[in-house]
């Protein structure tokens, strides 16, 4: 049978059960709460749900988990966009502009943005999923490696060194106080302790939980504090006006751009929805004409991470399915769903229990239309929250920063971080460095030493052999170029100011 017959197949059979039905609006409805309450997330439901799926058909537990994922994703958007609080990792480059749009007055147009773009590229990579799960997957596993990885995630920061700082330096300053916080701990390769100050906290290493917490919700409310006491602050308009089908058109480079990107890494074990989400973003920055807008309130900002972010979801199913390799935390659970059935995720999967792989990607499908429509009736109830006076809005999102900090450890000393970010993130944006590059060199820090490492373990510490991979030296010279390129027009733009002096 075709995709279209398996599909139609895969609906009725999800649609024809009241269970099933039942189970799939859950798992939409629940991913969505849980994707927009910051430090929670749908990992947070994945890890609840998880013993009581044993109990469930094995298409009703792995349906559950793949449209939590989807939903949870785009769930995070909302209060990134309206509180700048980030409900994901993957939220994080949606706050930069949509956070931006909010005290403009345009909250309307940057939340239905997210919504409408969530759902168009999480649509489209569910498609893509069900045409070509096993050869896409083939190809990513034997093109890309350790190597490779790490040469994306150098190139990732290359470009995220340009936006949201006030000068090129101060750009780079902030990716390496990211990456200086990333290093605390375990070295992931040798297991030798670092920078922990004989600290038994710090082994782990800085949770990003409440680290980004502290950066992103934290530091603004001490931003807003100020201009409260200093009699500049400015409530943010209530605006309910939605982007109209042109202003999608006129973005659309930046929506297939951000889809590819997307799709791309939600393939890749181990990268997923984060790594989409910024490369969709710091692409955006970098095809613009002019950079200078991202952080002030562009709405191509939101559409490209919230399209690229979606887009991953779907992809990361592809490894799962088609080779049984996770490609995130959340399928990294789902493989334990299989496992209560006595099933593994892989090849076999295909042909011993088709009906399960259809009923998963129709439901996927229909959770990722389901986001536009429920996304659009919430909305306008949702921007009332913007209603709240700040001195009572202020109070309650440091409680559920605390909260969100403090329950994915169990400890105080992950509030006491958060606040200590915070404070810190508070002088850094008043002295004009990037919250944006803090975040992403904290986020891609941990994943690029631990592929460095792998990668040149593999070449046996060789880096003419480690160069010598096509991707890998594509990548790595094009974050050389960028590199390069910035400090050619900084050098430039420094002896234009002197000169006028």
């Amino acid at each position: 049978m075709d995709a279209y017959t398996n599909f139609i197949n895969g609906t009725i059979t999800l649609f024809s059960d009241p269970m099933g039905i039942l189970i799939f609006f859950g798992g939409v409805v629940g991913g969505m709460l849980f994707g927009a309450i910051p430090g929670v997330s749908m990992l947070t439901l994945a890890a609840i749900l998880l013993p009581f799926t044993a109990h469930l058909s094995a298409e009703h537990g792995i349906m559950l988990f793949s449209v939590i994922y989807c939903t949870g994703v785009y769930g995070g958007a909302i209060t990134a966009i309206l509180f700048y609080i980030p409900g994901a990792p993957e939220n994080a480059p949606t706050a930069f502009d949509g956070y931006a749009m909010t005290k403009n007055g345009e909250a309307g147009r940057a939340v239905g943005a997210a919504v409408m773009c969530s759902a168009i590229g999480g649509t489209v990579a569910a498609v893509i999923m069900m045409l070509a799960t096993a050869p896409i997957a083939n190809w990513a596993i034997s093109a890309f490696g350790p190597p490779e990885i790490f040469a994306l995630v150098f190139f990732g920061l290359a470009v995220a060194a340009t936006v949201g700082a006030k000068t090129l330096w101060k750009g780079w300053l902030s990716i390496l106080v990211g990456l200086l916080i990333a290093v605390v701990g375990m070295d992931p390769v040798g297991g030798i302790e670092r920078y922990d100050f004989s600290m038994p906290y710090l082994l782990a290493g800085i949770h990003f939980i409440p680290t980004i917490l502290g950066f992103f919700a934290v530091s603004e409310i001490f931003i807003q504090a100020e201009k409260k006491a200093t009699g500049s602050f400015i409530a943010p308009k209530i605006s309910v006006d939605f982007p109209s089908v042109a202003e999608l058109i006129a973005h659309k480079v930046a929506v297939i751009r951000s889809i590819v990107i997307g799709f791309f890494c939600g393939v890749l074990p181990g990268i997923g929805a984060t790594l989409a989400a910024f490369m969709g973003y710091n692409e955006a920055v970098r095809w613009s004409k002019d950079k200078s807008q991202f952080g002030k309130g562009k709405l191509e900002g939101v559409i490209s991470s919230e399209t690229a972010n979606n887009a991953a979801t779907g992809a990361a199913m592809i490894p799962l399915l088609a080779l049984g390799l996770p490609g995130g935390a959340l399928t990294a659970i789902m493989v334990a769903v299989f496992q209560f059935h006595d099933m593994e995720p892989g090849p076999l999967v295909f042909y011993n229990s088709p009906e399960l792989i259809w009923v998963v990607f129709a439901a996927m499908f229909y959770a990722n239309v389901s986001i536009l429509f429920i996304g659009l009736i919430e909305t306008k109830t949702i921007l009332q929250l913007l209603r709240i006076p700040f001195h009572f809005l202020a109070p309650m999102i440091l409680m559920l920063a605390s909260i969100g900090s403090y329950i994915g450890r169990g400890l105080v000393l992950d509030v006491m971080v958060m606040f200590l970010a915070g404070m810190i993130g508070f002088l850094l944006r008043r002295s004009g460095y990037s919250i944006p590059g803090i975040v992403l060199g904290i986020i891609l820090g941990k994943i690029g030493e631990q592929n460095f490492a792998q990668g040149m373990q593999m070449v046996h510490y060789d880096l003419i052999t480690y160069l010598s991979r096509p991707i890998c030296l594509i990548l790595i010279v094009a974050g050389a170029i960028t590199l390069g390129t910035g400090v050619y027009k900084a050098l430039a733009s420094n002896r234009t100011s002197a000169n006028q002096e």
